[in-house]
């Protein structure tokens, strides 16, 4: 497993000399947009793992591990990883085109699938499990440090770790030059447009088998993390040196030993460096605690979009990676997007997402709320416009539009059909129709 992946734990410390501020401060400023046309897209889908006839029951350790050992087998074309609470995530490769994003993808989810399916598991695509309360399975020194440090904020560390499940975006940076393509230009759209995605891709109105206040419950725990970690970097400075600043005044979450790992308690990365202490942080160490900070929106060279809910379905996973494609890399559409959304920002006002009002809104609201439903009606509109200009199946443009029609008109989101379904069967044994939830 590699750094950026959780379980991996990157390269060990004290390989390259030790870094000086303005090095890091350059360094971060080099790979956090790496910019030109817009050309590659990869989507990283996160699955709870359930029982496939009765997924309110607690998978066994074991059986869990079978399903790894299962899944690791398969010839798979995407990077395989589990999550602390036995989560499986695909992370594809870098695609060309949406549609071989789309095709290699799905190639994978069916043989993993039907290796699943042999162990009488199944895939689930929630934004948080209904129903299980958080069990850690991984005792990797990370998770460990982890678990400690995020402890400190509440519970909502533990929740997010071993519950939680997404579908995430990854999109070049865009151009270096200014106009709908430009890298500064996508980095605002991200923190605009995010909550749109979030309000419409909501799926998670249910945890530990009750009702929340909420309808991405997921977002909610996000929010309700470390308040610095999960922030997104400050809009008042150009990204680069936004992005620089946040990643090295945010506390660091752990430092790296033979034993168990240190979890200082409030020391930034730039106090790491002038201090010296525990040890010279170096390339090594900056590069870890980068994948230590979970914003919205993650500038790793690409974005990497953090904010949709896992779907429900064997292709709902397409909707959200078609519609959030078209959006940024149609230059028409994100010509037009860009004016949509824009005035969601005085809704945000000046605090950060994702804890700000339209953040907040989206979370708790969905499409219920006046405001993104509009706006979200207006980008699927702009994305069924685009599709065919990226070369997309008839078959994703008619997920798009059948999500449109169920969804966005409609002013719901798939939080409120389980809520009907939850609702209906019950809170803690709801009524679970195979190909509903999972």
């Amino acid at each position: 497993m590699s750094s950026e992946t959780p379980g991996g734990h990157g390269p060990p410390p004290g390989q390259t000399p030790p870094l000086g501020e303005g090095e890091a401060e350059d360094l971060l400023r080099g790979i956090c947009f790496k910019t030109g046309p817009p050309r590659a897209v990869g989507v990283e889908l996160e699955w709870l793992l359930h029982d496939r006839d009765q997924p309110h029951r607690t998978v066994p350790p074991h059986l869990l591990e079978a399903a790894a050992t299962a899944v690791r087998a398969l010839p798979l074309s995407a990077a395989l990883t589990f999550e602390p609470g036995g989560q499986l995530e695909l992370s594809s490769r870098p695609a060309a085109s949406l549609m071989a994003c789309v095709e290699d993808t799905a190639a994978d989810l069916t043989a993993v699938r039907t290796a699943l399916d042999g162990l009488g598991l199944a895939p689930a695509g929630l934004g948080v499990d209904p129903w299980q309360t958080p069990r850690r399975l991984l005792r990797e020194p990370r998770y460990e440090a982890m678990e400690q440090a995020l402890d400190r904020w509440g519970p909502a560390g533990r929740a997010m770790m071993c519950t939680t499940a997404s579908v995430q975006v990854c999109l070049d940076a865009g151009e270096e030059e200014p106009g709908p393509l430009g890298y500064a230009r996508r980095w605002q759209l991200v923190h605009l447009l995010g909550a749109v995605l979030v309000a419409a891709f909501a799926n998670s109105p249910y945890r530990a088998g009750a009702p929340t206040p909420w309808r991405s419950t997921r977002q909610a725990l996000w929010a309700d993390l470390d308040p610095k970690r999960t922030l997104a970097p400050d809009g008042l400075l150009p990204p680069r040196d936004a992005w620089a600043a946040h990643v090295l005044d945010t506390p660091v979450l752990c430092v790296r030993g033979e034993g168990p790992w240190q979890v200082p308690d409030g020391l930034t990365f730039r106090d790491w460096i002038r201090s010296g202490e525990p040890g010279r942080p170096d390339r090594s160490d900056l590069d870890y605690h980068i994948t230590t900070l979970f914003p919205p929106a993650r500038p790793r060279g690409h974005l990497e979009l953090r904010m949709i809910d896992a779907q429900s379905g064997a292709d709902g996973w397409i909707v959200p990676l078609a519609v959030t494609t078209a959006l940024f890399d149609d230059p028409e559409a994100a010509e037009t997007v860009y004016r949509t959304v824009k005035p969601l920002a005085e809704t945000a006002g000046a605090g950060a997402a994702p804890r700000n009002p339209l953040w907040t809104a989206a979370a708790r609201d969905g499409l219920a709320d006046p405001e993104l439903r509009q706006a979200a009606d207006v980008c699927f509109r702009l994305a069924l416009e685009a599709l065919p200009r990226l070369g997309a199946s008839v078959a994703v443009r008619d997920a798009v539009a059948g999500f449109h029609d169920r969804y966005v008109a409609r002013g719901r989101c798939p939080a409120d059909d389980l809520r009907d379904l939850l609702t209906t069967g019950g809170a803690r044994r709801p009524a679970h129709p195979k190909g509903t939830l999972s």
